[in-house]
């Protein structure tokens, strides 16, 4: 089992920044991924990090704003997110997987409970 824990979210206006954070404990695991679900729609992969080498992919729809990082010795993954823009928001989740690269969801095992995004004036 992994448990995950996702902190940073909140209210912000368009081209402000957020800053998410995600604590992994539990069993070990190849990637680390964010993704997200605006209201009506699919969840949508915005970015992950291999564990090991810390090789990252981030989604085109948010690349160039959105970085992703991690922290080894704290097992937290963080995902900087500036120029916000009010199509951001969403409930973003982490989610691990044993698959490295993974970038579809189905690839994910473990998920947090999810941290609400909301982009507005």
């Amino acid at each position: 089992q992994v448990q995950l824990g996702e902190s940073g979210g909140g209210l912000v206006q368009p081209g402000g920044s957020l800053r998410l954070s995600c604590a992994a404990s539990g069993r070990s695991f190849s990637t680390l991924g964010w993704f997200r679900r605006a209201p009506g729609k699919e969840r949508e992969f915005v970015a992950s990090i291999n564990w090991s080498n810390g090789r990252t992919y981030v989604a085109n729809s948010v690349k160039g704003r959105f970085t992703i990082s991690r922290d080894n010795a704290k097992n937290t993954v963080y995902l900087q997110m500036n120029s916000l823009k009010p199509e951001d928001t969403a409930v973003f989740y982490c989610a691990t997987s044993y698959v490295t690269g993974a970038v579809v969801a189905a690839s994910y095992g473990y998920w947090g409970q999810g941290t609400q995004v909301t982009v507005s004036s």
